[in-house]
């Protein structure tokens, strides 16, 4: 399990370990400007602000330059989380578009957080 702070709004999202970050905010309830959904246009590009992350299948230097690869620019729709991560959306807004989803995600979120932080049986 791996978690999404999306910044500014500070929303907190539950993402499923192999989901790209797009899978995983859709899963959610939540929904932004994207477009192809296979890497091939650049619409859905967000800025990583920390974490680390890799692709689940090659992507063109054509939609990601070699420059964006190093300053945290990842397409939002190969993008698979390696570790929690903060990231922020360009020119789009996050909406939430199913509040069960939502719930049903921030549910999980806290289960698998209270998890984490409770101390091992021995």
């Amino acid at each position: 399990m791996r978690t999404i702070i999306v910044q500014p709004s500070g929303t907190r999202i539950h993402v499923d370990p192999g989901d790209t970050l797009l899978a995983g905010l859709q899963k959610a309830g939540y929904a932004y400007t994207v477009g192809c959904r296979r890497g091939g246009c650049g619409i859905c590009k967000i800025d990583v602000l920390e974490g680390d992350f890799s692709y689940c299948r090659p992507v063109a230097d054509t939609v990601i330059t070699t420059e964006e690869r190093s300053d945290g620019t990842c397409l939002s729709c190969r993008a698979v989380p390696e570790d929690d991560l903060t990231i922020q959306l360009r020119d789009a807004s996050l909406r939430l578009v199913n509040p069960l989803l939502g719930q049903i995600n921030a549910t999980a979120r806290q289960r698998a957080e209270a998890g984490r932080t409770a101390p091992e049986e021995q």
